[in-house]
């Protein structure tokens, strides 16, 4: 069949950031507990690693030996969750009272992009992306006068990951669910475990848990 270009409903695009959650790991390594992080403005994926590395034998090039990636990422936000304290190596004294260079603990985080097309424009769908054992960096704060342009601060955070086993992949922080390709059950299952129910805590499941999900549903279906 011959390549076709500019077919309606082929030109897709992806904008937008929300839904995002916090998940504090425990220790057992789990995400237990999710909540809302309001006031989420961006988040900048940043891998890094997987360059070739050539290795020469008889005056030729042998072989190209690729480095191992590693998946970082900035978070952006007006404000954070109380619980992201503790991420950003701040410790409660007594109530009210603050302070900071403590430890830093990991976690996990999701957020949704918005999938958008030539004929639906943003409601064609979205992607959940989801972050895995993360571990926040020291940020900058600059704190200035308010003045006749005020601008609301806006805080960031350099995040970088350790990743989590995938059974028959190579582990991995990071993973991104596509509404357009999940079934609707699939979905509807993951966002009550992400987002929690009137029953259920939010949670973060490892990705082995999410692909047993997803196989036993699309099974079923």
């Amino acid at each position: 069949m011959r390549v076709v270009w500019h077919e309606t409903g082929t030109k897709t695009y992806e904008t937008g950031t929300d839904r995002g959650v916090l998940y504090l790991q425990n220790d057992k390594g789990e995400y237990p507990n999710g909540v809302a992080w309001q006031g989420l403005t961006g988040v900048s994926e940043n891998p890094s690693g997987a360059e070739p590395n050539a290795r020469y034998a008889d005056n030729v090039k042998y072989v190209n030996l690729m480095s191992a990636e590693e998946f970082a990422a900035t978070i952006e936000a007006f404000t954070y969750p109380d619980e992201f304290g503790v991420c950003d190596g701040s410790a409660e004294i007594v109530k009210g009272v603050m302070i900071g260079q403590q430890n830093r603990k990991a976690f996990g985080m999701s957020y949704r992009t918005k999938l958008g097309n030539d004929v639906d424009g943003d409601d064609y769908g979205y992607k959940i992306h989801l972050i895995y054992n993360a571990l926040a960096a020291p940020s900058d704060k600059s704190y200035q006068t308010i003045n006749d342009s005020p601008e609301a601060m806006i805080l960031s955070w350099d995040v970088s990951t350790t990743p989590v086993p995938v059974t028959g992949f190579k582990p991995t922080a990071s993973l991104i669910i596509d509404s357009t390709k999940v079934s609707d059950e699939g979905l509807k299952l993951i966002e009550n475990i992400l987002y929690g129910t009137e029953d259920e805590d939010a949670r973060l499941p490892l990705p082995d848990e999410l692909i047993s999900l997803l196989t036993d549903t699309e099974a079923e279906g």
